[in-house]
Protein backbone atom coordinates (compact mmCIF):
# COMPACT_ATOMS: atom_id res chain seq x y z
CA UNK A 1 0.00 0.00 0.00
CA UNK A 2 2.86 2.57 0.41
CA UNK A 3 4.30 1.68 -2.92
CA UNK A 4 0.86 2.71 -4.17
CA UNK A 5 0.50 5.32 -2.96
CA UNK A 6 4.50 6.98 -3.13
CA UNK A 7 4.07 5.87 -6.82
CA UNK A 8 0.81 8.37 -6.63
CA UNK A 9 2.97 11.35 -4.87
CA UNK A 10 5.45 10.72 -7.74
CA UNK A 11 3.18 11.08 -10.71
CA UNK A 12 1.72 13.84 -8.92
CA UNK A 13 5.01 15.34 -8.58
CA UNK A 14 5.93 15.52 -12.33
CA UNK A 15 2.36 16.58 -13.37
CA UNK A 16 2.17 19.86 -10.59
CA UNK A 17 5.80 20.79 -12.44
CA UNK A 18 4.30 22.22 -15.31
CA UNK A 19 1.04 22.88 -14.20
CA UNK A 20 -0.38 26.92 -14.26
CA UNK A 21 -2.61 28.48 -12.22
CA UNK A 22 -5.61 27.76 -14.36
CA UNK A 23 -4.40 24.30 -15.00
CA UNK A 24 -4.54 24.16 -18.74
CA UNK A 25 -3.32 20.96 -19.32
CA UNK A 26 -4.31 19.31 -22.81
CA UNK A 27 -4.58 15.78 -21.47
CA UNK A 28 -7.07 14.50 -23.94
CA UNK A 29 -9.37 11.40 -22.37
CA UNK A 30 -7.86 8.14 -22.38
CA UNK A 31 -9.25 4.55 -23.90
CA UNK A 32 -12.35 3.86 -21.71
CA UNK A 33 -13.19 6.93 -20.90
CA UNK A 34 -15.83 8.83 -21.82
CA UNK A 35 -15.62 11.74 -24.24
CA UNK A 36 -17.15 14.92 -24.90
CA UNK A 37 -19.24 15.09 -28.12
CA UNK A 38 -18.45 18.66 -28.28
CA UNK A 39 -14.18 18.61 -28.74
CA UNK A 40 -14.00 14.88 -28.85
CA UNK A 41 -11.99 15.25 -25.97
CA UNK A 42 -9.51 17.65 -26.91
CA UNK A 43 -11.31 20.90 -24.35
CA UNK A 44 -11.40 23.77 -27.32
CA UNK A 45 -13.89 23.71 -29.81
CA UNK A 46 -14.19 25.81 -33.36
CA UNK A 47 -14.90 29.60 -32.87
CA UNK A 48 -14.21 31.02 -36.19
CA UNK A 49 -11.71 31.77 -38.69
CA UNK A 50 -9.27 34.41 -39.18
CA UNK A 51 -7.48 35.45 -42.34
CA UNK A 52 -3.51 37.16 -42.28
CA UNK A 53 -2.47 37.55 -45.62
CA UNK A 54 -3.41 35.20 -47.99
CA UNK A 55 -4.17 32.26 -45.02
CA UNK A 56 -6.74 31.29 -43.08
CA UNK A 57 -6.93 30.34 -39.80
CA UNK A 58 -9.04 28.40 -37.59
CA UNK A 59 -9.65 29.81 -34.18
CA UNK A 60 -10.45 27.94 -31.05
CA UNK A 61 -11.65 28.55 -27.94
CA UNK A 62 -11.92 26.61 -24.07
CA UNK A 63 -14.50 24.25 -24.72
CA UNK A 64 -17.51 23.69 -21.75
CA UNK A 65 -16.12 21.04 -20.56
CA UNK A 66 -12.87 22.25 -20.10
CA UNK A 67 -13.68 23.74 -16.69
CA UNK A 68 -15.08 20.64 -15.49
CA UNK A 69 -12.27 18.08 -16.51
CA UNK A 70 -9.67 20.55 -14.44
CA UNK A 71 -11.56 20.77 -11.50
CA UNK A 72 -11.23 16.49 -12.02
CA UNK A 73 -7.57 16.78 -12.46
CA UNK A 74 -7.36 19.00 -9.68
CA UNK A 75 -8.95 16.35 -7.33
CA UNK A 76 -7.17 12.90 -8.32
CA UNK A 77 -4.02 15.42 -8.31
CA UNK A 78 -5.41 15.81 -4.49
CA UNK A 79 -4.61 11.88 -3.28
CA UNK A 80 -7.12 12.70 -1.20
CA UNK A 81 -7.82 9.17 0.62
CA UNK A 82 -10.12 7.09 -0.56
CA UNK A 83 -11.89 6.74 2.57
CA UNK A 84 -12.64 10.33 2.57
CA UNK A 85 -13.71 10.56 -1.12
CA UNK A 86 -17.37 11.30 0.35
CA UNK A 87 -16.66 13.60 2.95
CA UNK A 88 -18.54 16.60 2.34
CA UNK A 89 -20.19 19.53 4.42
CA UNK A 90 -23.38 18.34 4.06
CA UNK A 91 -22.80 14.50 5.26
CA UNK A 92 -21.04 15.88 8.16
CA UNK A 93 -22.92 15.13 11.36
CA UNK A 94 -23.79 17.69 13.98
CA UNK A 95 -25.11 16.38 17.34
CA UNK A 96 -23.23 17.65 19.53
CA UNK A 97 -21.34 21.24 20.54
CA UNK A 98 -17.82 20.38 19.60
CA UNK A 99 -19.21 18.85 15.75
CA UNK A 100 -20.93 22.35 15.61
CA UNK A 101 -18.06 24.14 16.66
CA UNK A 102 -15.37 22.43 14.27
CA UNK A 103 -17.99 23.09 11.82
CA UNK A 104 -18.45 26.48 12.26
CA UNK A 105 -14.76 27.17 12.16
CA UNK A 106 -14.08 25.48 9.02
CA UNK A 107 -17.19 27.09 7.30
CA UNK A 108 -16.01 30.54 8.45
CA UNK A 109 -12.38 29.93 7.51
CA UNK A 110 -13.28 28.82 3.73
CA UNK A 111 -15.49 31.85 3.36
CA UNK A 112 -12.44 34.33 4.28
CA UNK A 113 -10.03 32.23 2.21
CA UNK A 114 -8.67 34.15 -0.57
CA UNK A 115 -10.85 34.23 -3.86
CA UNK A 116 -8.16 32.89 -6.04
CA UNK A 117 -4.36 32.06 -6.38
CA UNK A 118 -3.42 35.25 -7.29
CA UNK A 119 -4.70 36.73 -4.17
CA UNK A 120 -3.28 33.86 -2.09
CA UNK A 121 0.07 34.37 -2.96
CA UNK A 122 -0.74 38.22 -2.29
CA UNK A 123 -2.19 38.28 0.98
CA UNK A 124 -1.44 34.54 1.94
CA UNK A 125 -3.94 32.49 4.58
CA UNK A 126 -3.16 31.09 7.55
CA UNK A 127 -3.12 27.55 9.10
CA UNK A 128 -6.18 25.90 10.48
CA UNK A 129 -6.20 22.94 12.77
CA UNK A 130 -8.02 21.16 15.07
CA UNK A 131 -5.04 19.39 18.31
CA UNK A 132 -6.47 17.26 21.62
CA UNK A 133 -7.59 18.29 24.58
CA UNK A 134 -5.35 15.81 25.88
CA UNK A 135 -2.99 14.42 23.75
CA UNK A 136 -2.28 10.61 22.82
CA UNK A 137 1.67 10.89 23.76
CA UNK A 138 0.08 12.00 27.40
CA UNK A 139 -2.13 9.57 28.00
CA UNK A 140 -0.64 6.81 27.10
CA UNK A 141 2.54 8.11 29.54
CA UNK A 142 -0.49 7.36 32.60
CA UNK A 143 -0.94 3.94 34.46
CA UNK A 144 -3.22 1.39 33.00
CA UNK A 145 -5.98 2.01 35.44
CA UNK A 146 -6.10 5.84 34.91
CA UNK A 147 -5.52 5.41 31.28
CA UNK A 148 -8.86 4.45 29.93
CA UNK A 149 -10.89 6.67 32.04
CA UNK A 150 -8.86 9.73 30.78
CA UNK A 151 -8.84 8.89 27.72
CA UNK A 152 -12.98 8.14 27.56
CA UNK A 153 -13.31 11.89 29.08
CA UNK A 154 -10.96 13.65 26.94
CA UNK A 155 -11.06 11.19 23.62
CA UNK A 156 -9.92 12.90 20.76
CA UNK A 157 -10.36 10.14 17.92
CA UNK A 158 -13.42 9.59 14.97
CA UNK A 159 -14.89 13.01 16.07
CA UNK A 160 -14.65 14.09 12.42
CA UNK A 161 -11.40 15.90 12.01
CA UNK A 162 -10.19 14.91 8.58
CA UNK A 163 -14.03 14.74 7.67
CA UNK A 164 -14.57 18.23 7.97
CA UNK A 165 -11.18 18.87 6.44
CA UNK A 166 -11.42 16.98 3.45
CA UNK A 167 -14.63 18.30 2.60
CA UNK A 168 -12.80 22.00 2.97
CA UNK A 169 -9.85 20.63 0.74
CA UNK A 170 -12.66 19.72 -1.73
CA UNK A 171 -14.14 23.40 -1.96
CA UNK A 172 -10.97 24.89 -2.19
CA UNK A 173 -10.21 22.66 -5.30
CA UNK A 174 -13.21 23.56 -6.92
CA UNK A 175 -12.28 27.58 -6.24
CA UNK A 176 -9.15 26.65 -8.48
CA UNK A 177 -5.94 25.96 -5.87
CA UNK A 178 -4.37 23.31 -6.24
CA UNK A 179 -4.32 20.78 -2.61
CA UNK A 180 -2.47 17.80 -1.90
CA UNK A 181 -3.13 15.49 1.40
CA UNK A 182 -0.64 13.51 3.34
CA UNK A 183 -1.20 11.08 5.98
CA UNK A 184 1.65 11.89 8.28
CA UNK A 185 2.98 7.97 9.44
CA UNK A 186 3.02 7.30 5.49
CA UNK A 187 4.12 10.54 4.14
CA UNK A 188 7.25 10.61 6.96
CA UNK A 189 8.25 6.99 5.80
CA UNK A 190 7.97 7.85 1.71
CA UNK A 191 10.17 10.86 2.45
CA UNK A 192 13.11 8.52 4.64
CA UNK A 193 12.49 6.26 2.17
CA UNK A 194 13.45 8.80 -0.71
CA UNK A 195 16.30 9.98 1.02
CA UNK A 196 17.94 6.84 0.60
CA UNK A 197 17.67 6.54 -2.81
CA UNK A 198 20.65 6.30 -4.82
CA UNK A 199 19.65 9.52 -7.09
CA UNK A 200 21.30 12.34 -5.79
CA UNK A 201 18.39 12.90 -3.77
CA UNK A 202 16.32 13.85 -7.16
CA UNK A 203 13.03 12.06 -5.55
CA UNK A 204 13.51 13.25 -2.30
CA UNK A 205 13.77 16.97 -2.92
CA UNK A 206 11.16 16.78 -5.94
CA UNK A 207 8.55 15.78 -2.85
CA UNK A 208 9.50 18.05 -0.84
CA UNK A 209 9.69 20.58 -3.93
CA UNK A 210 5.77 19.16 -3.65
CA UNK A 211 4.65 20.14 -0.67
CA UNK A 212 6.34 23.37 -0.48
CA UNK A 213 4.81 24.49 -3.54
CA UNK A 214 1.45 23.07 -2.92
CA UNK A 215 -1.34 25.94 -2.68
CA UNK A 216 -2.97 24.24 0.25
CA UNK A 217 -1.27 21.40 2.49
CA UNK A 218 -3.63 19.06 4.13
CA UNK A 219 -1.86 17.16 7.12
CA UNK A 220 -3.65 14.47 8.55
CA UNK A 221 -2.55 13.44 11.94
CA UNK A 222 0.56 15.45 12.20
CA UNK A 223 3.06 13.71 14.73
CA UNK A 224 1.67 10.63 14.69
CA UNK A 225 4.86 8.98 13.50
CA UNK A 226 7.89 7.69 15.51
CA UNK A 227 10.08 10.72 16.69
CA UNK A 228 13.57 11.21 14.80
CA UNK A 229 15.89 14.28 14.85
CA UNK A 230 16.16 13.80 10.77
CA UNK A 231 12.48 13.46 10.71
CA UNK A 232 11.86 17.14 13.38
CA UNK A 233 14.20 18.57 10.63
CA UNK A 234 11.86 17.47 8.12
CA UNK A 235 8.75 18.77 10.15
CA UNK A 236 10.69 22.17 10.96
CA UNK A 237 11.74 22.64 7.19
CA UNK A 238 8.00 22.35 5.44
CA UNK A 239 6.50 24.32 8.55
CA UNK A 240 9.03 27.09 8.41
CA UNK A 241 9.08 27.21 4.75
CA UNK A 242 5.48 27.50 4.06
CA UNK A 243 5.23 29.57 7.27
CA UNK A 244 7.17 31.98 5.43
CA UNK A 245 5.32 32.08 1.75
CA UNK A 246 2.27 32.44 3.95
CA UNK A 247 1.04 29.09 2.22
CA UNK A 248 -1.72 27.43 4.26
CA UNK A 249 -1.55 23.63 6.31
CA UNK A 250 -4.80 22.87 7.25
CA UNK A 251 -3.90 19.86 9.81
CA UNK A 252 -5.22 17.77 12.72
CA UNK A 253 -3.48 15.60 15.41
CA UNK A 254 -4.10 13.64 18.10
CA UNK A 255 -1.72 15.26 20.21
CA UNK A 256 -1.82 18.49 22.70
CA UNK A 257 -0.27 21.77 22.65
CA UNK A 258 2.56 20.38 24.61
CA UNK A 259 2.80 16.97 23.13
CA UNK A 260 2.64 18.09 19.83
CA UNK A 261 5.76 19.95 20.10
CA UNK A 262 7.76 17.02 21.58
CA UNK A 263 6.72 15.13 18.52
CA UNK A 264 7.72 17.24 15.66
CA UNK A 265 9.64 19.74 17.68
CA UNK A 266 9.10 22.74 19.33
CA UNK A 267 10.25 25.48 16.69
CA UNK A 268 8.27 23.63 14.25
CA UNK A 269 5.59 23.53 16.67
CA UNK A 270 5.82 26.94 17.46
CA UNK A 271 5.15 28.18 13.68
CA UNK A 272 2.24 25.62 13.02
CA UNK A 273 0.34 26.36 16.27
CA UNK A 274 1.19 29.94 15.40
CA UNK A 275 -1.52 32.43 16.93
CA UNK A 276 -2.58 33.95 13.69
CA UNK A 277 -3.89 30.78 12.79
CA UNK A 278 -7.15 29.27 14.47
CA UNK A 279 -6.79 25.75 15.91
CA UNK A 280 -9.26 24.30 18.26
CA UNK A 281 -8.95 22.02 21.07
CA UNK A 282 -11.54 18.92 20.60
CA UNK A 283 -13.05 16.13 22.44
CA UNK A 284 -15.57 14.54 21.30
CA UNK A 285 -17.48 10.77 20.99
CA UNK A 286 -15.60 8.15 19.08
CA UNK A 287 -18.47 8.01 16.35
CA UNK A 288 -16.30 4.73 14.73
CA UNK A 289 -17.57 3.12 17.39
CA UNK A 290 -20.69 4.19 18.04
Amino acid sequence: MQTDRFQQILKFMQEQASMPSTNSSNETNKPGEDKCPKCNGTEFVFSHYEEKGNQKYEIHKPCDCREVNSWKRRFKNALIPEEFVHAKFDNYVRETDMQQRMFSMVKDYLESFPVDRDALKKQGAQNIGFIATIGEQRIRSLPPNERLELKNRHNNFGIGKTHLQIALSKQLIKKGFNVLVVSDVSFMDEMMAAKRMDDNSETYYGLLNNVLSADVLVWDDVGKAKWTEAREGLYYHIIDERYKRKLPIIFNSNEDRATIAERIGYAGASRLLDKNGEVLETEGIDWRLK
